[in-house]
């Protein structure tokens, strides 16, 4: 069944700064907020703000429910195709988002689209996917300072006088709460990370693997009192990226990014582009030194066959839907520089084929090949066999998808995940066989450390 054409509207309002919007939104327990940060530029232009879903959409164990009530089937892409279909198709325009669902999927959703079985329990205190319907969004334009209420609602006037009435009142956030101490316990010993790590390198001197991911978790107790408001305004603060995200799941379980890496865009063209993240050095304490980092990875070997590697990877996920002879690299082995560290970075674009989607796209490429490896389902295998505990949200994907099919997704890195109890922390690194274990364990360290230090904590092992 077709689904019926709407129309978005939009009102302009004076600018405010989106901490201000998410102090008076804090206790919204749908808020999304799709955030920019850094620099303002291409991939940094737009923050994107939403509350009070029309539905919502959980995954978890294996069971799809849809605004807390079970829904037949287990298929998490088909419920969240099913989600986008309950609103009106419209085309944004100018706008990156005027409705359509936002939300995460995470690493066991990949394993679920690859049939990958894994040896770790289900989190019942966490969901695998969370979405939610909206039908408006605020949209700060971060090069214009400009703000705008975009909607799809087919009757405009009632909400349009009512963010007119709440601008008008809006508070200025307070300054940022200092955020108390927290330990964070590592899911395994820096000798046991380096060990997986060796494991990963004879496995792929076995001839077995190409490349791998190895990651690992820290978990603390979360402090009594502390707020996810807080947490997130120290997150974006710390370390502005351009694909931040502050997702309030429903009230019980909440994800905070502070990811520098796209995963797939999809334009109204038809085009699909991701840019996979693939090589790390820490930012120099002087112009010179930064210059010197950045020139030690772009020539580093082992850095630039590991992303090779991912970009040949992505090649082939987004040639499952592509049309055929539209695959194309326009971007290899560039250095991209952020808050804490310089990454190498590439692009691989794609034209969708007729008939597919952003349903399809996720299906075909997920989870990123960029914190799997090459060959992707082996690598996988390893993964489950080699790291200690499930991955949960972490090497998912953030993503919002517009009524009229465009999307934007992110990696879930650099994140972290938050219940009532305990708050996560993650990072991990690719291995190739010019790994040094030891090495490694200092990259992971080094992708961390901004995580922990919000905490006044540091990974175990670490140089001071």
């Amino acid at each position: 069944m077709d689904r019926p054409a709407g129309t978005v509207r939009t009102m302009g309002l004076p600018w405010r700064d989106p901490d201000d919007l998410l102090w008076a939104w804090r206790d919204e327990p749908w808020l999304a907020c799709l955030d920019s940060g850094g620099p303002p530029g291409p991939r940094a232009r737009w923050t994107i703000l939403c509350r009070r879903p029309a539905h919502v959409l959980d995954w978890r164990g294996g069971t799809c429910r849809q605004d807390g009530a079970p829904i037949p089937g287990t298929d998490p892409l088909a419920a969240l195709r099913a989600l986008l279909a309950l609103a009106p198709t419209a085309d944004a325009g100018p706008w990156p988002f005027a409705g359509g669902v936002i939300g995460f999927a995470g690493y066991g959703v990949g394993q679920w689209a690859e049939a990958i079985p894994t040896r770790h329990p289900a989190d019942p205190t966490r969901p695998d996917l969370s979405a939610a319907l909206y039908d408006h969004a605020l949209l700060f334009d971060r090069t214009r300072r400009q703000v705008h209420l975009a909607t799809i609602r087919p009757d405009a006037d009632p909400l349009f006088a009512a963010f007119h009435a709440e601008w008008a009142t809006l508070p200025h956030a307070p300054p940022p709460a200092a955020l108390p101490r927290a330990a964070f316990v590592p899911d395994r010993t820096p000798g046991d990370y380096a060990a997986a790590v060796a494991a990963a390198v004879a496995r792929i001197a076995d001839g077995e693997i190409f490349q791998v991911n190895i990651t690992g978790r820290h978990v603390a107790r979360r402090p009594a009192g502390l707020a996810d408001i807080d947490l997130y305004r120290a997150l974006r603060r710390a370390s502005p990226a351009p694909f931040g995200a502050w997702l309030a799941c429903g009230g019980t379980f909440s994800l905070l990014s502070a990811s520098p890496e796209r995963f797939v865009h999809l334009g109204r063209d038809r085009v699909a582009r991701t840019r996979p993240i693939k090589g790390t050095r820490p930012r120099g304490a002087t112009p010179e030194q930064d210059a010197i980092q950045r020139a030690e990875l772009a020539a580093d070997d082992k850095e630039r066959a590991e992303n090779l590697m991912i970009v040949d990877l992505m090649r082939n996920d987004l040639g499952r839907v592509a049309r055929i002879g539209s695959v194309g690299v326009p971007e290899l082995l560039s250095v991209e520089t952020f808050a804490h560290l310089h990454h190498l970075v590439s692009e691989v674009a794609a034209t969708l084929a007729p008939g597919q989607d952003a349903i399809d796209l996720l299906r075909a490429s997920l989870p990123p090949g960029s914190v799997t490896g090459a060959p992707k389902h082996q690598a996988m295998r390893l993964i489950d066999d080699l790291e200690a505990s499930a991955r949960g949200p972490y090497c998912g994907i953030v993503f919002r998808i517009g009524t009229d099919g465009a999307m934007d997704s992110s990696v879930i890195i650099r994140a972290l995940a938050t219940t009532p109890d305990t708050i996560v922390a993650a990072a991990g690194g690719g291995i190739t066989i010019l790994s040094d274990p030891q090495r490694e364990y200092a990259e992971m360290c080094l992708k961390i450390a901004p995580l922990l230090a919000l905490f006044g904590d540091r990974p175990a092992g670490a140089a001071p």
